[in-house]
């Protein structure tokens, strides 16, 4: 994980979809790193991608509720790669911010509409978040962004092959140590 309030993606999603695709990544799993874990370290980064007001602070209980959409957004991704459906349990961080913030829908002077997220609140700036999901479920870009297959990894990757069939963020590490654990799984059963 880079030191930078935006880390360089090697397969990242197009905007807004980005936005996503960053919240998931500030934690990297295998490596135990957290850029969400205190605010010290959270708050620029939160500034930087709309989550905290410029002069905001973010309190223990915000960062564990940011914190919690992550890991939601991120079961979300790991269905979105072939894997189990999220559980009520993994979805209720989302239900939560559906059940308590609001959006408004603007009417531009061309007659164009709008929906944005009252953005007053956590959970405001949290909806905008998922208005970004509904959006990419809409236009079809939702189900290209995906968690790794390696359960030790779920680094959030933007699948653009074309058979849109991706399953690991980086074949050369986690695709290949998956299937070379299969592969050695299966020779043990095969000469035991």
């Amino acid at each position: 994980m880079a030191d930078s309030l935006t880390d360089p993606e090697s397969k990242p999603a197009p905007e807004p979809l980005a936005r996503i695709q960053a919240l998931v990544n500030t934690a990297d799993l295998e490596s135990g790193t957290d850029r969400l874990a205190g605010a010290g370290d959270a708050e620029p980064w939160l500034r930087s991608h709309g989550l905290l007001p410029a002069d905001g602070t973010a309190t223990p209980q915000e960062l564990d509720e940011i914190r919690a959409v992550r890991e939601a957004l991120r079961a979300l991704l790991v269905r979105n790669a072939g894997g189990p459906a999220p559980t009520p349990d993994d979805l209720r961080p989302l239900s939560r911010i559906t059940d308590t913030a609001t959006a408004r829908v603007h009417l531009g002077p061309d007659g164009g509409l709008d929906v944005a997220a009252d953005a007053d609140s956590l959970a405001g700036r949290l909806l905008s978040l998922l208005l970004i999901v509904s959006d990419a479920q809409r236009d079809g870009t939702w189900a290209q962004l995906k968690a790794c297959g390696n359960a030790n990894c779920r680094w959030a990757f933007y699948d653009r092959s074309r058979n849109h069939g991706g399953t690991w963020c980086d074949m050369a590490t986690c695709g290949n140590k998956l299937k070379n654990r299969e592969f050695r799984a299966r020779r043990s059963r095969t000469s035991g």
